[in-house]
């Protein structure tokens, strides 16, 4: 609980603040020194009990930013910790002085002072609530400033590796050989396999996108056919593909260039190397807790699982970078999970809070 360093300097320096202004407020230099020392002894005795009382407000508040509340459930809660924090002011005061002076008097204390207690206690809470509850929203405002930084350049790179994919030189020669062959026997083949490629770039170069950017599911499919398109130009009927798609999840919003990755991996490694091509079923649905559960499939070789992350090119850098970036995007919600093995093809399941 205090690995937070700074956090507790600028609590405890606030405490001893307030035990010095407490004294001075109780001094009253041109009567001497006993005075000094009575104001000490006055403060010590008053303000010990909330000081350390108010150790135990910095988990509390972290825990119930960590949860989602309504406001009326929230407000509850934090009236009864402030009216528990000031009975347990009070039970501490009684405790010290019976300790120092016996029953009676504690007794005689508590009578008078507790209806003050209670109220300086929800006071005090509310003042140290206050200051932790600013010093968390502060970090948490720092901390999804830089995760938005962070995932701006994941998305940056994301692009630029998308653009890079699709323009590498062994694509385009026999994307643009696919065309010349299919502009000599079905020229209007050809002029919709180039709307196709114009509209895959587009879709690519979009500037208006950001990190936090979302595309209808709708949009990213789109994007998938008409790669998808474009691929069976060289493969021809050695790539199958099973569409499996509820209707209902097209307007489901993803972040852009989350799909099509996962379908060139299988494509590249599933299917362009095996002689008999192969078949890429991808599917998208809502589950049980109202997700969206997207999922690529293909029966190609596989590989080992525990050599994905070792891997220095190929799936292991895309399913790396897909998880760092719904870990920046999600805040951790959005889960991927792969299921390989050798000879049992490759499967990638993303599930994606909506």
């Amino acid at each position: 609980m205090f690995k937070d360093r700074k956090a507790w300097a600028a609590y405890f320096g606030a405490c001893l603040l307030a035990w010095l202004l407490y004294v001075l407020a109780g001094t009253e230099f041109q009567r001497g020194l006993w005075q000094l020392w009575e104001a000490v002894y006055q403060a010590t005795l008053t303000l010990w009990p909330p000081m350390v009382l108010g150790i135990a407000i910095y988990p509390w508040v972290r825990s119930l930013q960590r949860r989602d509340r309504p406001f009326g459930a929230e407000l509850a809660l934090h009236a009864l910790a402030a009216l528990a924090f000031g009975l347990a002011w009070m039970a501490c005061e009684y405790g010290t002085l019976r300790w120092l002076y016996g029953v009676d008097h504690a007794a005689a204390m508590l009578r008078q002072t507790a209806l003050w207690r209670l109220i300086w206690g929800l006071v005090v809470y509310a003042a140290i609530t206050t200051g932790f509850s600013a010093l968390l929203q502060a970090r948490r405002a720092r901390a999804a400033a830089l995760a938005a930084a962070q995932a701006e350049s994941a998305l940056a790179r994301a692009e630029l590796s998308a653009i890079s994919g699709k323009l590498d030189p062994h694509f385009l020669f026999n994307t643009l050989n696919s065309l010349i062959a299919l502009t000599r026997k079905d020229p209007r083949a050809a002029e919709e396999a180039l709307l196709k490629f114009s509209n895959m770039l587009r879709y690519v170069l979009d500037s208006k996108r950001s990190a936090s950017g979302r595309v209808p599911l709708g949009e990213e499919i789109e994007f998938v056919r008409d790669y998808l398109a474009l691929e069976s130009l060289r493969l021809g009927s050695r790539l199958q593909i099973d569409w499996q798609l509820d209707p209902a999840t097209l307007q489901d919003e993803i972040p852009p260039l989350s799909l099509q990755p996962l379908v060139e991996n299988s494509v590249l490694h599933g299917v362009a190397p095996r002689a008999q091509g192969g078949s890429i079923s991808i599917r998208a649905a809502r589950d049980a807790d109202q997700g969206l559960a997207l999922s690529v499939e293909d029966d190609g070789p596989g590989c080992d699982p525990t050599k994905l992350e070792e891997a220095p090119k190929g799936r292991g850098i895309g399913l790396a970078a897909l998880k760092r970036r719904f870990a920046l995007d999600y805040e951790g919600r959005a889960r991927l999970q792969v299921s390989t093995a050798p000879g049992a093809g490759f499967r990638v399941h993303l599930w994606i809070p909506q």
